[in-house]
């Protein structure tokens, strides 16, 4: 089974405000993505290095209700007046070979597995019914692609590259069991402190850490 990064997410918002905010940090304009309809989200997006991407994700104003919670706590409230005050790093997502054993052999429950399709492209993702995420937030979503190039290949290469995913917690010990046993330990560097996570971007600005 072959585990690497395939995507992380940082929420606004609305996509024009978190644009703005990334012009300021980063350096670069993210371009505009896509709408997914089954969760009523929209979303842009650019390569982040290793085929990887970086996302930019809001809630698509002009979509009907999903009829289900969405991803990434969108729908929680806490998580909505956090993005009011800016954007904030929402998740990361790791490209599996084989999303059935991840499955089989994690330790907690990661949700149920959604099928998505757009053109001629297919994906699972592990997507708790709830909208929340597994771990205290911090363990990542898993999606398994059909085949074909990666998605990242058709994206804009701005000089944005994914250099670490940073955990935080107060019992890192626990999550750093998760994320082995998930065998992506190798993936995420874990700390001890307040609940966390964040992204350590190389950027045309430089160095730059969102969280």
């Amino acid at each position: 089974m072959h585990n690497k990064i395939d995507h992380f997410a940082i929420g606004c918002s609305s996509l024009a405000a978190g644009v703005k905010d990334m012009e300021n940090a980063l350096g670069v304009t993210v371009p505009g993505g896509s709408k997914h309809a089954a969760m009523s989200t929209h979303n842009c997006v650019m390569q982040a290095g290793d085929e990887s991407f970086f996302e930019l994700i809001a809630i698509d104003p002009d979509a009907p209700d999903p009829g289900r919670a969405r991803w990434f706590s969108l729908d929680d409230p806490v998580t909505q007046v956090r993005l009011t005050e800016r954007p904030r790093a929402l998740t990361w997502v790791v490209n599996t070979s084989d999303l059935d054993q991840v499955l089989e052999n994690s330790p907690l429950d990661l949700g149920e597995v959604v099928h998505f399709a757009r053109g001629d492209r297919t994906w699972r993702l592990t997507v708790p019914r709830d909208g929340s995420l597994p771990g205290d937030g911090l363990l990542p979503a898993f999606i398994e692609w059909s085949p074909g190039p990666h998605p990242s290949t058709g994206q804009q290469d701005l000089g944005v590259r994914l250099l670490s995913v940073r955990l935080s917690h107060p019992d890192p010990d626990r999550i750093r069991k998760y994320l082995s046993a998930l065998n992506v330990d190798h993936l995420a560097d874990v700390s001890a402190g307040e609940t966390g996570l964040s992204f350590e971007l190389r950027s045309p600005n430089g160095t730059v850490v969102l969280d």
